[in-house]
């Protein structure tokens, strides 16, 4: 789910452990490659919102120059279909946080049209681009271990 800008200092309302051990991002694979870039920038951008302590330390070079701090634990992205994501979504709400991303959100650049289409959509489940997932490793292995990489 995307956060609105008022919802950023929430805390996650899912199951979380203190020291997450794993990061996964999940991907439609019917996806185009901008489209499936685009979904797994979305999550991973608010996962590292939700999950701060998710930043490794800043790099520093020899000569001073400073860059931020990158994800030490890595992001695999996986592939999968879109019923099977929609699946993987309802599994993980117990085990870990979920973020993930309905395909109203590549429909409009307009965020509050984005509101509004999840809003108003029927009362048939949501179809997702990407999830993304942050829990401890066994929890998001027994979750992923089927699906590949996306390429």
């Amino acid at each position: 789910m995307l956060l609105s800008p008022t919802e950023t200092d929430a805390a996650p309302t899912q199951h979380v452990p203190q020291r997450p051990e794993r990061c996964v991002i999940v991907v439609d694979e019917a996806l185009s490659p901008g489209k499936a870039s685009n979904a797994a920038a979305v999550i991973a951008f608010t996962l590292g919102q939700r999950h701060s302590r998710l930043v490794g330390s800043p790099l520093h070079e020899r000569d001073g120059t400073v860059h931020p701090g990158l994800i030490p634990i890595g992001i695999p992205v996986l592939k999968a279909t879109a019923l099977q994501l929609g699946e993987l979504r309802e599994k993980s709400l117990a085990h870990c946080d979920v973020v993930d991303f309905p395909v109203q959100g590549q429909a409009t650049t307009d965020y509050q049209a984005f509101l509004d289409a999840v809003r108003d959509h029927s009362g048939e489940p949501l179809r997702y681009l990407a999830v993304g997932l942050v829990g401890s490793r066994n929890k998001i292995g027994k979750l992923v271990g089927g699906f590949s990489l996306f390429a």
